[in-house]
């Protein structure tokens, strides 16, 4: 089993029985990579963004065991540890771990955006989430304009959400 087939098992194994959760992460793994794909991303770093797309919510559970939110504030301080302590155990390297811990300790943060990896993990989260969150026309229209950089994102949420349009 490659890498990313191997983290994807593991965070099934780790939501086990949260469909929602399970659900989720599968979504924005294939919209990161879709996306990642559709902007030419080179593989080191498309690998890395697979990677952060499938673990970037492992906070939710420690956040609601801990605080009973799952705040995004929460998710970004919780997921680091179970996030690290997976992808060690799957022999991940070391620049891919430390990059994917920084990515889910700052996911919810769109203020300083410093990276194509994490770019990509920000619009296909939100993708997922104009849905999952039943946004508004207004709302979804507005995080497109404010937080979609790359030109593929751009024309997915055209084509996914043209209903908006």
């Amino acid at each position: 089993m490659d890498k990313i087939s191997s983290i994807i098992n593991e965070m099934i194994i780790y939501e086990c029985g949260c469909i929602n959760r399970i659900n989720h992460f599968l979504k924005v793994h294939s919209f990161a990579k879709l996306i990642a794909e559709m902007e030419n991303i080179d593989d080191r770093t498309k690998f890395l963004i697979q990677t952060a797309a499938v673990v970037h919510d492992i906070g939710i559970k420690p956040s609601m065991e801990k605080y009973h939110s799952s705040a995004g504030k929460y998710q970004q301080l919780e997921g680091v540890y179970p996030a690290k302590k997976i992808l060690e155990k799957l022999c991940f390297d070391t620049d891919i771990i430390d990059r994917v811990c920084y990515l889910i300790a700052h996911h919810h943060t769109y203020s300083n955006i410093d990276g194509i990896d994490y770019q990509i993990l920000v619009e296909a989260d939100f993708l997922v989430n104009i849905f999952e969150e039943n946004m508004t026309k207004e709302k979804a229209v507005s995080v497109v304009e404010k937080y979609f950089k790359t030109g593929s994102s751009k024309l997915l949420f055209e084509n996914i959400y043209s209903n908006f349009l």
